[in-house]
């Protein structure tokens, strides 16, 4: 009977034990948005009406106690993380003007609309009315996972719509420090001299001092992937605590401290895989959920004026956002589709919009109504912002693949990359490179091929490199990437790896660097020199000496003729490909010809691309001042009897092991197939024939 009524005790409301509430709050997260999907309407919307429904004004189920507020805000300042950190800075910085100016759009309409309704219909006094019209000038990105999950992240819209919630919180949120300075008599020079002076000490660490110690972690800790994931979420928070020390919301930090590591977290890297499955698996429903248990129906039953308290506000609360959409749209030539997404993404309100209300009314600024009347505006609101979200990504995203489809940068067919390796050792910044090279539209294989001895240890041998394979397959999970790993048998090393290139139709080799001189002082072995003169596939070979993902600027040299090769679109695509995951700025060194043909393929280029006239191969040594140590420098060579071939590039191997072999270098043999896959080989063949 005791245990009885123990488990009857365990289940008063509101729960009271950890583990229940834990199991009960993963049972939501699981199956809200599969319910609803059912009904064709958000998952977001699931987990806010979920908390509305089990929250203490619903069912009295949980109780908004320390576990929950802080499970909230962990996932609040995760959505402003995520934002900042998937944010395209170039594209930003390109566009900034249109940032700023939905900023200003965002911020100016909200209050020029709010201000005479809350001071004229209302009846509110002046300092209220500011008040309450700032709150409508606030949003939260409530929807950007929405975004995220259709893959427009980067879109501009989506861009300056991030950018402007930045810039109009933080407008908000300063307009709240004067009123309530004001309010509390403490809105001296004193005030706006610490103000200034602590903001400036906050982004000073942030942008300056949090991405050195990144970079310190992730060169000097290669192995240890959890701690780098440890690490950025350290990070994060800390920032988020400095932006409160400065003065204002939490969330300005999180965003921050997500620009900030925005250029060392490929979008790729199993790291980022890492950072958007825990935050979209429990942090971000966390907090929707408690967005939910924060609304009080009730309020509605309370008599006209709290209902029309509430209308009124969510209705001004949406037509300012609207309106400000709308000027967007016009003023920056956006379409229609692109329009509904600005609005629908900013047309949220909870986190910064909670905050401005609760200060003032813990001030005596505003009364009860206003306070529950919020309650329902961004119930009302969250909602809204949710269904037009949905359905303006899913059309933008459409507009995405019809562009892309008619640009054809890439054969719809499978890609397959193959990685030769003996020393596994020398195995992971290879998997890591190789990962930045996945396209967006193409289904993606690296092979991982070891080629054992067939002796009479041969299956021994094979045994033991199965097993250290299976660490790769579970590392590459990480990354939603399909990795095979291929052991096969052979005599001859190299003719085992052509043949399995062949059998997996690889179309390009990633290979590691050779870490010692072989037979007459050359670089390149014989087991080398027999693959790249076998097949008329691209070659990478990769010297790794720090993280990838460190890399400030890619240095490309390319020799003469070079845009004539058969291969020339293919490596080049591949480097775009890099430079964006890298967020990276590109330094061709190429001849003029050259230089008009990379133009004509990279019309525009995120990020941008510069060129340096580098025509001469004998002068090749003249680049070792211009590369640092943050850079990575990529040769362009040319196999013999090719068009682009040069007497100085059968040199190049050893020159660069000499002088640049500290430095990240990839040596790239550009392949022998056009883009219709004819294969040069195979003409060379038929003309001899002829």
């Amino acid at each position: 009977m005791g245990n009885f009524d123990h488990l009857i005790h365990e289940f008063e409301l509101p729960l009271s034990n950890p583990v229940l509430i834990f199991s009960l709050i993963l049972f939501i997260i699981l199956l809200a948005p599969i319910l609803l999907k059912k009904l064709r309407l958000p998952g977001i919307i699931g987990l806010i009406i979920s908390g509305v429904v089990i929250g203490p004004h619903g069912l009295n189920v949980l109780e908004q106690n320390d576990a929950i507020t802080l499970f909230s805000t962990v996932g609040l300042l995760y959505i402003m993380f995520i934002a900042g950190i998937e944010l395209d800075m170039f594209e930003f910085k390109r566009n900034r003007h249109k940032s700023l100016g939905f900023g200003f759009f965002t911020f100016i309409f909200p209050l020029a609309l709010g201000i005479p309704i809350c001071y004229y219909l209302l009846d509110y006094g002046f300092t209220a009315s500011i008040l309450i019209s700032s709150m409508f000038a606030t949003h939260t990105l409530v929807a950007y996972p929405i975004a995220t999950k259709f893959g427009i992240s980067k879109d501009q819209a989506v861009a300056i719509t991030v950018g402007g919630t930045i810039l109009t919180d933080t407008a908000v949120l300063i307009i709240l420090a004067v009123i309530t300075g004001s309010a509390n008599g403490g809105l001296t020079p004193e005030f706006w001299v610490s103000l200034s002076i602590s903001l400036a000490i906050f982004l000073l660490i942030v942008f300056l001092i949090l991405p050195r110690i990144a970079t310190w972690f992730f060169t000097n800790l290669q192995e240890d992937r959890i701690s780098h994931y440890v690490l950025v979420l350290s990070l994060v928070f800390f920032a988020a605590f400095l932006a409160e020390a400065a003065g204002v919301e939490a969330i300005i930090g999180a965003f921050m401290a997500g620009l900030a590591l925005n250029r060392l977290i490929p979008h790729t890297s199993a790291l980022m895989n890492r950072i958007e499955f825990v935050g979209n698996a429990i942090f971000i429903p966390f907090f929707l959920i408690n967005v939910g248990m924060l609304v009080d129906l009730s309020i509605l039953f309370r008599g006209p004026d709290a209902i029309i308290i509430a209308l009124t506000l969510s209705a001004v609360a949406l037509a300012g956002k609207y309106i400000a959409a709308f000027v967007t749209q016009k003023t920056f030539r956006y379409s229609a589709h692109q329009r509904q997404l600005i609005f629908g993404l900013s047309s949220a309100h909870a986190a910064a919009t909670l905050a401005v209300i609760l200060v003032g009314y813990r001030a005596g600024i505003i009364d009860e109504n206003i306070l529950n009347g919020t309650i329902i505006l961004i119930l009302i609101t969250c909602i809204v912002a949710s269904f037009v979200t949905e359905h303006a990504a899913k059309k933008v995203a459409r507009d995405h693949d019809n562009l892309e489809s008619l640009e054809t940068e890439a054969p719809p067919q499978e890609e397959n990359v193959l990685i030769p390796i003996a020393n596994f050792k020398n195995l992971e910044p290879l998997v890591d490179l190789a990962v930045l090279f996945k396209p967006k539209k193409r289904s993606f294989t690296i092979h991982i091929l070891t080629v054992v001895k067939y002796d009479s240890e041969a299956e021994v041998n094979m045994q033991k490199v199965k097993r250290k394979l299976d660490y790769f397959v579970q590392y590459l999970s990480a990354t939603d990437t399909t990795l095979n790993p291929v052991v096969t048998f052979d005599v001859n090393t190299a003719e085992g790896i052509i043949r399995k290139s062949r059998e997996v139709m690889a179309e390009i080799f990633i290979m590691g660097w050779p870490q010692k001189r072989t037979f007459l002082s050359r670089i390149f072995s014989q087991i080398t020199e027999t693959i790249i003169s076998s097949t008329d596939k691209t070659i990478l070979f990769c010297n790794i000496r720090r993280p990838v993902n460190t890399t400030k600027t890619i240095k490309v040299v390319c020799p003469p003729n070079a845009e004539l090769e058969p291969g020339f679109y293919y490596w080049l695509n591949k480097l775009r490909l890099l430079a964006a995951q890298l967020r990276s700025e590109t330094i061709f060194f190429c001849s003029k010809k050259t230089r008009t043909g990379i133009s004509s393929i990279v019309k525009k280029s995120i990020p941008p691309i510069k060129y340096h006239a580098f025509p001469d191969l004998s002068d090749f040594l003249v680049l070792a001042r211009e590369v640092k140590t943050d850079d990575l420098l990529v040769v362009v060579s040319a196999r013999e009897d090719s068009i682009s071939y040069h007497g100085e590039l059968r040199k190049m191997p050893e020159k660069l092991n000499k002088y640049f072999k500290d430095y990240n270098m990839l040596l790239i043999y550009p392949g022998l197939k056009d883009e219709v896959g004819q294969s040069i080989v195979r003409e060379k063949q038929m003309v001899t024939e002829s």
